[in-house]
């Protein structure tokens, strides 16, 4: 039998359908994977054994005949997903110890569907990172390194884990989550394709909250039909979420290799920020090449307030942040660290639960907020945000979707940016405009760098308009062609 953990997920789906091997078989494969791969520190918590189970039952429903969408796939969860009995820190020291009694909604579609959990990914503490490197677990490892060079290399944040641990086969798919580019970055640094999908398409109940306005669950795949498979599965309303819109979910595997013919694709002028590489500048103008030459017709087009989009974002998230953060003081779960009185208990609990960059966050989050700076700073950023959204609507007046780059780099070492927040922040200059308005985004792997690191190129698709977004990015996939892989040393 070859490797099963080479199969993509639509073909071991179709493997299984056909009995070419039991879930229990391709489960097995992908623990002994994640086992021999320790070294990436992909996985906070490894499920082996729950794994194996669902994996029978999996079997005897296909036996049955009585299959789901999923049924008997082997996926990675990424640590904010709440998942019953199993435990769930969001990579933060302030989570020990703690065991939902209940699952996030989208894992429960994903279980529902006949899924496998193999475990918890790795990720940026409480999302707030872009290179995984603030984890209380530790740094993830990217499994791709540079040509000639065994330094080691972030895969992107705060999804580190998810993108990682698809990129070295240790799961078929996994859940993640993009607050302002955290599924979409990560894909790029790894040559995985990753979409955050519309903001309310899939639930937010059971994921622990960063920034409410922003976040948005969406999965990391191999490749855009397995991302499309998995994100049917994970969308869907949810009477829980107040935000979540009631709104059928399409089938997106059917609109794959569908002509992109006519279709209208703007290029924001923007988007040439300064300093920009002269790489990614070349992948641009291949990817718009690629759609030029498969009928698409290329439209420039302006997103004028732009340049505004990341200021905003890290007035607003970290506002947010401060908010949602709030509830975790050591009284009802998770750390405590024991204190003279409930203030002084309160406090050394925080100071020793949250790591650095969460700190950070939630210091600017409550000045934003306090009296005298809120009209000054957080009531600005929302109505920049609002003409952001607006700079967005106008333009799909005269266009489908929108081709950008994904990030400004590939992937950088371990440590060298972790010194300059605001050199770290920049990397999701590119994506954090998507989150503000609330619209779907996906990175597809077009290429490789000058140093043999993959290089992603993103659409910008209308809201609820992932159909489309999928089309687009299958016709990228078909002509970049992209098949280079990271060599396996983590095995070694």
């Amino acid at each position: 039998m070859t490797d099963l953990t080479r199969l993509t997920l639509a073909a071991a789906r179709d493997g299984l359908a056909k009995k070419d091997f039991t879930s229990g078989e391709l489960t097995g494969a992908y623990v002994s994977a994640i086992e021999a791969a320790s070294t990436l520190n992909t996985y906070i918590t490894v499920t082996a054994d729950k794994a194996r189970e669902m994996a029978r039952a999996s079997d005897e429903r296909i036996a049955k005949g009585d299959a789901g969408a999923l049924e008997g796939i082997p996926l990675g969860i990424k640590d904010l997903f709440c998942t019953k009995d199993v435990l769930t820190t969001a990579a933060s020291h302030i989570l020990d110890g703690f065991v939902p009694p209940y699952e996030s909604s989208v894992t429960q579609n994903l279980w529902n569907d006949g899924a496998v959990m193999l475990g918890k990914l790795n990720n940026d503490e409480f999302a707030m990172g872009s290179s995984n490197e603030t984890s209380f677990y530790g740094p993830v490892i990217n499994p791709w390194r540079r040509k000639g060079s065994d330094s080691k290399l972030v895969p992107g944040g705060s999804s580190g884990g998810s993108s990682s641990a698809v990129a070295a086969r240790l799961c078929l798919g996994a859940t993640a989550t993009d607050t302002g580019g955290s599924i979409r970055q990560p894909a790029s640094f790894t040559g995985t394709v990753g979409i955050k999908p519309t903001y309310g398409r899939c639930s937010r109940w059971g994921v622990v909250a960063f920034a409410s306005s922003l976040d948005q669950a969406g999965p990391i795949t191999r490749d855009v039909r397995d991302a499309a498979i998995l994100l049917r599965s994970m969308a869907g309303y949810d009477e829980k979420d107040s935000t979540s819109v009631d709104r059928a979910v399409p089938d997106y595997e059917a609109s794959l290799g569908q002509s992109v013919k006519g279709l209208r694709v703007g290029i924001p002028k923007e988007y040439r920020v300064e300093g920009m590489p002269s790489e990614i500048e070349a992948l641009w103008a291949r990817g718009i090449d690629w759609l030029k030459a498969a009928g698409a017709e290329i439209v420039e087009v302006s997103l004028p307030h732009t340049k505004y989009a990341l200021p905003s974002y890290y007035i607003i998230a970290p506002a947010e942040a401060s908010s949602n953060l709030a509830r975790y003081d050591g009284v009802r779960y998770g750390l405590r660290v024991a204190g003279k009185d409930i203030t002084d208990l309160y406090e050394r609990t925080r100071a020793e639960g949250f790591g650095a960059e969460v700190r950070r966050r939630v210091l600017i989050g409550t000045y934003v907020l306090s009296a005298g700076y809120y009209d000054a700073y957080y009531v600005k950023a929302q109505q920049v945000r609002a003409l952001i959204a607006r700079d967005f609507t106008q333009a799909f007046e005269k266009v489908d979707v929108l081709l950008t780059p994904t990030a400004p780099s590939a992937a950088f070492g371990i440590g060298e940016k972790t010194a300059d927040p605001l050199s770290m922040y920049l990397n999701d200059v590119f994506t954090v405009p998507v989150n503000l308005a609330g619209l779907p985004g996906i990175s597809i792997p077009a290429g490789l760098s000058g140093e043999g690191l993959p290089l992603g190129l993103q659409l910008i698709g209308r809201a609820f308009d992932e159909e489309t977004l999928f089309r687009a990015a299958h016709a990228i996939e078909q002509a970049a062609d992209f098949t280079a892989e990271p060599e396996a040393w983590w095995r070694a």
